[in-house]
């Protein structure tokens, strides 16, 4: 694609993204169809069946890159992306439901099964600084100590939070009272059969696979013609590009009363990503997250502070508007602009 001309990439880019925005859409329906039926529930739905396939672009593009043996771009859209998805939740809190009284969406999720997927994020993302100062040669079996570590913290997580699911010695089984009540699923199961769901779910998760991998080289060669740096290309506009599903899918989950999945879905995502390492470090043979720079951890530490700044949230529940948007959130908001301006100073 570096050939086109500017204008056509941007036109490739709208049109993928605007296919992201619909199948996000539906994939978001259809999980909620499944989890339903499956017996999910919010959280888990949100942590396995719709983080995995939001991030489907994501998947591709470190495969893509793992294969070529360019493990620096594997490493940054892994990293650089976190950050800003968990920005997502601020798009979420502003625009998902708006209107006087309105509280702010930690509020309406309210719940320590999110606060344990918090916890989770971050414990991974303390995993991949602590790996990214590990030496070369640890390589047994195409396995790295850091990668296979990520991977079983992220499987405790889901055992954890299927556990929190079905039961935690707290009141209302770790759900605050006056929280956001559960959405009924009855309306949407009889509209649609869960074989229907699936396909709907299948068709919907292979058109954000392919949209996203055009929307990242429609992006690359849009940035490469304006002279955008790589580090700064991944963190922002290809960031931006990836989290075009979570975006989609949180709005939807929101106007459909189920905020917790709209969190856990930017938690779980989260959460999933670095374990794209181990997939990166098995296809290519080499360690992968001693390829990190600077730029990279820093994005990595900015991305755990924020999702720490959700987990309070979640905990004490603010109530207050600023912006129309929670105190939370803003403060993410602010934290992730000085954090922008730290990175562009790094990449100077």
């Amino acid at each position: 694609m570096d050939s086109l001309p500017f204008a056509l990439l941007v036109a490739i880019f709208v049109a993928a993204a605007a296919v992201v925005w619909v199948a996000g859409i539906q994939l978001s329906q259809a999980t909620d169809v499944l989890d339903a039926r499956l017996r999910l529930g919010s959280a888990l739905g949100g942590l396995i069946v719709l983080a995995v396939a939001t991030n489907l672009p994501e998947i591709a593009i470190t495969v893509s890159a793992a294969m070529s043996g360019n493990l620096e771009v594997a490493v940054g859209n892994i990293l650089g992306g976190i950050a800003l998805q968990t920005v997502v939740l601020v798009i979420l809190d502003a625009f998902g439901k708006r209107g006087h009284g309105v509280k702010p969406l930690t509020y309406r999720a309210a719940s320590l099964t999110l606060v344990l997927e918090g916890v989770v994020v971050v414990a991974v993302l303390a995993v991949v600084i602590a790996g990214s100062q590990l030496p070369q040669g640890l390589e047994v079996l195409r396995l790295t100590p850091d990668v296979v570590l990520i991977a079983a913290l992220w499987v405790v997580g889901l055992i954890l939070v299927q556990r929190a699911g079905s039961h935690l010695p707290w009141h209302e089984d770790g759900r605050a009272p006056d929280a956001s009540p559960k959405p009924s699923k009855t309306g949407g199961d009889k509209k649609m059969s869960t074989k229907k769901a699936a396909f709907v779910f299948s068709v919907s998760a292979l058109a954000t696979l392919v949209a996203g991998v055009v929307l990242e080289r429609a992006g690359d060669a849009a940035s490469s013609q304006i002279g955008l740096s790589g580090v700064l290309f991944g963190a922002t506009v290809l960031a931006l590009a990836t989290s075009l599903p979570e975006i989609s899918t949180g709005l939807q989950a929101i106007r459909q009363g189920d905020e917790n999945l709209a969190i856990s879905d930017i938690f779980g995502g989260n959460a999933f990503l670095p374990v794209l390492f181990l997939l990166a470090t098995v296809i290519s043979g080499s360690a992968v997250l001693p390829q990190a720079n600077g730029a990279d951890i820093y994005l990595t530490a900015l991305a755990a502070l924020l999702t720490l700044v959700y987990v309070v949230g979640l905990i004490f529940r603010p109530q207050r508007r600023i912006l129309g948007m929670g105190v939370d959130s803003f403060i993410v908001l602010v934290l992730y602009a000085l954090g922008v301006a730290g990175l562009f100073a790094i990449a100077a």
